[in-house]
Order: structure tokens, then C-alpha cells, then sequence
């Protein structure tokens, strides 16, 4: 099975799902997925399936905002072409708000732009909640995320993509599982012994009330509050906290009723009956990583399979997208399949 694949994609999460996609569609070779964990598991460290996935855009201010933004809008136009012509793949385009109830100067007197964002428009003050300083409006989407994973893993198979379930403690362990194999893609959340990856543990609480837009606010406490629908009646999540560094595991009732009250008062009509249908607790580990976002290639020297000589392959990192991994996953696989066409000298790169 893992033999005759020249492409390994360590790693199954969003990044890695994307990633494999693409390479099998431009690069034309047998590509392999090596994981410990695939669509359909449930493992705290397994990020993807646990997601609130939607899109929010960010002012470019800083030069990693601006790659952000054009990874965002290759993501964009993949979901809106996939929306429209996959309705099982669980995406909805539909408004989102965003409000600060303490805005940063970046935001305030912004009056559009926001990169590639349709239906941009700064919110008047008769708009806002109470306690909001600043809200705009614009087009979003949002994922159910267990069914897009799965659509995704479906999608590769179907394609002739192997899989193999397997923890890796070394990259220098996929050559002797695929012999043949020529370029290595790291989408493993954390890295190898990168000292810059760290866990960011997220709490968020599924419901069954209903919202027909995605919300997100930041209180004057520096903490978020979210509101995020799932298509496909995957019910809504409410969220979140941010907690870099916490190894713990266990749902906090304290955080979930925090969570609820403040979703509550944020928007008042998700509130039925009085209170919420809590579905179940969310806790995840998302992959993050000090400076953001590892997209570049290397070449990895390894052994051959008799031990008698050695062998380069071509190593390619995209990992560490922390929270923004759905936001920035296609246009991360359109980068990695560039690098490895470049890499293996390949004419497939001008159509990308």
C-alpha cells in the first residue's frame, strides 16, 4: 500500500486533508497519509473535528496579516465553489458580526476593506448591543466541521489516496514506511520537537438553539465570546476560551455556564424557553505556534531502506495555522503543492 506512494502528508487535520487533496489533483503522484488520528476519531489532541469553523476577517496590518489574507481569500472562493456544488460537505455562506466592546485602534474609523470581504459595512451605533463601542457586518461562512473532515477524507479516497494509522515520533521514520517516497509534507499541528509549538486548550459548548449568523465579540476583558451555527442541523457553538499551555483535559461547568450567560446577553433570541439544550461540552488542544504559521520547504536527509547509503527528500512544513486552521487551508495547500512542484522541478506549478 505505502510502497508505491512518492508523497507523504503526515498529519490528517485540516491542513493535512487539504494538503493531500490538492497534490493528488496538481502533482499527479500516489500520495499517502500517515496519522495517529483520521475523520471520525475523537481525541483531545485531534483539533479539527472539534472546531467552530467559520471565517472572520482581520485588518492587514502587519505583513503576516497580509499572507493571511490571501491564503483567506483562496479558502473563500474553494468554499464557495464547494458550497454550491457539494451541499453534503456541511458549508453555509451567511452574515457575521463582529463587535468590540473596547475596540483597538485598528479598527476604529475603518470603513471597509477588511482584504476580500463581501458585504463589508461598519455598524451604526443604534446596531450594537449594549456595551458594544464598534461592530461591522460582512460575509461569512461556517463548517460543520466533523461532516467537512469526513467529506474531505472521502473525497481523497475516492481519489485513489492511501491512508495508514500510525504515531510518529521522527519524520525520519516515513521513508522505511514509504520507500519509494520523495517529498514529505509536515502537516502535524505541532511540529517535530519544534520548541516554538505549544497546545492552546479551547472550551466551547455545543447546543441545539438555533442562529442564522456567526458572532463573534471581545469584551473589555480580552476574552471572546462566539456564537458559531453549524450547517446540516449540527446544532450551534457557543464559545470560547483560549488557555496556551493548559495540558488539561476536563470540560469546566464553570466556563460552560460563563459561556452561556454571556451568549445570552450578546444575542438574546438564541435563548428559548428560558435557557439553552446543551448538546455537549467541547474541549480541544489546538496546534499553535509561536510566529504563527510554518509554510516553507527544506531538504531532508535520510537513510536509504538497506542502511548502507543515504537519500534526500524534500520536506515540506505547513503546520502551526493554530485557530485560523479552516480559514487558511486551502490557500496553505495551493502554497504546498507550489512548493512541492518546485521542489520536483514540475511545469504543474503555473497552473496552480
Amino acid at each position: 500500500m505505502a510502497e508505491n506512494c512518492k508523497i507523504v502528508v503526515v498529519g490528517a487535520g485540516i491542513l493535512g486533508l487539504t494538503a493531500a487533496l490538492t497534490l493528488q489533483e496538481h502533482i499527479k503522484q500516489p500520495v499517502l497519509i500517515i496519522a495517529s488520528e483520521f475523520p471520525g476519531d475523537e481525541s483531545i489532541n485531534y483539533a479539527s473535528p472539534w472546531a467552530g469553523a467559520h471565517y472572520r476577517p482581520i485588518p492587514a496590518l502587519t505583513p503576516a496579516d497580509v499572507r493571511a489574507q490571501k491564503l483567506m481569500t483562496v479558502t473563500n472562493a474553494v468554499l464557495r465553489t464547494q458550497a454550491s456544488t457539494h451541499p453534503e460537505a456541511g458549508i453555509r455562506f451567511m452574515e457575521g458580526r463582529e463587535y468590540f466592546e473596547d475596540p483597538p485602534g485598528s479598527y476604529v474609523g475603518l470603513q471597509g476593506g477588511y482584504g476580500d470581504t463581501d458585504g463589508f459595512r461598519v455598524l451604526h451605533k443604534s446596531e450594537l448591543p449594549s456595551g458594544v463601542q464598534w461592530g461591522c457586518t460582512y460575509q461569512a461562512w461556517s463548517l460543520n466541521s466533523p461532516v467537512y473532515c469526513a467529506f474531505l477524507m472521502r473525497r481523497f479516497i475516492h481519489r485513489g489516496g492511501k491512508t495508514l494509522r500510525m504515531r510518529l515520533v521522527s519524520l525520519q521514520e516515513v521513508p522505511h514506511i514509504a520507500p519509494k517516497s520523495e517529498v514529505v509534507v509536515n502537516c502535524s499541528g505541532v511540529g517535530f520537537g519544534d520548541p516554538e509549538c505549544f497546545p492552546t486548550k479551547g472550551q466551547t459548548c455545543l447546543v441545539k438553539n438555533a442562529c442564522h449568523r456567526t458572532i463573534t465579540q471581545q469584551n473589555k476583558d480580552g476574552s471572546w465570546t462566539f456564537i458559531i451555527p453549524r450547517p446540516l442541523e449540527g446544532g450551534t457553538v457557543i464559545g470560547g476560551t483560549k488557555n496556551p499551555g493548559d495540558w488539561s483535559s476536563g470540560a469546566n461547568e464553570d466556563v460552560r455556564r460563563t459561556l452561556l450567560e454571556r451568549a445570552a446577553v450578546m444575542y438574546p433570541s438564541i435563548v428559548v424557553d428560558g435557557g439553552f439544550e446543551v448538546i455537549r461540552d467541547i474541549v480541544g488542544r489546538r496546534p499553535t505556534r509561536r510566529g504563527g504559521l510554518r509554510l516553507c520547504t527544506e531538504m531532508m536527509e535520510v537513510k536509504t531502506e538497506e542502511g548502507k547509503g543515504k537519500r534526500t527528500l524534500q520536506l515540506v512544513h505547513a503546520y502551526g495555522a493554530g485557530g485560523s486552521g479552516y480559514e487558511l487551508s486551502w490557500g496553505v495547500a495551493k502554497e504546498v503543492a507550489n512548493l512541492v512542484a518546485k521542489g520536483q522541478q514540475s511545469p504543474l506549478k503555473a497552473s496552480l
